[in-house]
């Protein structure tokens, strides 16, 4: 797993979503650790978007197929959350894709449906 500057908004992120797991645990669905996520992030003076449309385009052309990122940070961190027993590459992958299309670089999967712990991982391009 890679290692966070404690300094860094990443990290202030990771500890909002540690103060969603500890409250709910595992068990709900995604939308409801969206909420609560969003509501953390608020709290610790970031700004945020939820479902932000993402379009595709395939040579120039829009395939009026969106992707919706969960949740954007500070206009910069698209946030991919997961409510699974544990992440697989496939939702790395699916991160990456939307980095990509956004011309971001960095991006942060989240899942909290593991029922032992909070599950990140720092994805970037």
């Amino acid at each position: 797993m890679k290692m966070l500057d404690s300094n860094s908004d990443m990290y202030r992120i990771v500890g909002c979503a540690f103060a969603v797991y500890n409250t709910l645990k595992a068990g709900y669905l995604e939308s409801v650790y969206e909420k609560a996520l969003e509501w953390e992030l608020l709290d610790a003076g970031f700004s945020v978007r939820r479902q932000v449309r993402i379009p595709v385009f395939y040579n120039g052309v829009d395939l009026k197929r969106d992707f919706y990122a969960d949740i954007v940070v500070d206009g910069t961190i698209i946030i991919e959350l997961k409510a699974v027993s544990s992440l697989r590459k496939e939702h790395e992958a699916q991160l990456r894709s939307y980095l990509k299309a956004t011309n971001r670089t960095e991006g942060l999967l989240i899942n909290f449906g593991n029922l032992r712990r909070v599950e990140w991982r720092a994805v970037s391009l």
